[in-house]
């Protein structure tokens, strides 16, 4: 079978895989904050959360529902911050997947990455990165909306925790990140063969 990566390229094109994979599974889980609210846990996503109240109207009371799903719609996201973050982020997981599927596939087929295309697919996993990176730096902006205060004993503001911590996929998603737009970036600049001469 034909490839057209060096045996860098084929280091670069599975770590590529493995880092667009942590991103995008850190960012599609609801683990990013974790807290506790009526003595339930509770977790919140970008765009997802775990363990919501709801009004129970015979009983009138409060109950928490134990059940984890995206809000109904994108300006139900608590905070504006958080959906600045989720466009961002997801912007910048597809770019990390696009190029690692592309990674993958030339490890297959030959002529598909050379030295220049390896070198772009680096800046795009670059830029990629960049963008997930700031997502997970706005992210904590989101802490003083209300659903969060009311989850993190109304003790939460910007940067500021109160009695919440971070949860493993806000680290799995910068993680990913990081190792795609340090890492991988300097290992396609030698994924690539040389580009073939055609003889017209």
């Amino acid at each position: 079978m034909a490839s057209s990566l060096t045996c860098t390229g084929v280091i670069w094109a599975l770590l590529s895989l493995l880092c667009a994979a942590a991103s995008c599974v850190g960012f599609f889980m609801p683990y990013w904050l974790l807290g506790t609210q009526m003595d339930k846990p509770v977790s919140f996503g970008t765009f997802r959360r775990c363990s919501y109240p709801v009004r129970d109207e015979e009983k009138q009371i409060t109950v928490m529902v134990e059940q984890c799903g995206r809000y109904a719609s994108f300006h139900g996201i608590p905070s504006l911050h958080w959906r600045i973050c989720t466009v961002v982020t997801g912007v910048g997981c597809g770019l990390l997947l696009l190029v690692a599927l592309t990674g993958v596939m030339g490890c297959c087929i030959s002529d598909l990455i050379s030295r220049t295309i390896g070198r772009v697919a680096g800046g795009i996993q670059f830029v990629g990165g960049l963008l997930i990176g700031s997502g997970c730096a706005l992210y904590p902006l989101g802490w003083d909306s209300e659903e969060v205060q009311q989850t993190c004993s109304n003790s939460s503001d910007q940067f500021k925790l109160g009695s919440c911590q971070i949860g493993w996929a806000y680290y799995c998603t910068g993680a990913g990140a990081a190792t795609a737009m340090l890492l991988c970036t300097w290992l396609s600049c030698f994924a690539g063969k040389k580009q073939k001469h055609y003889p017209y």
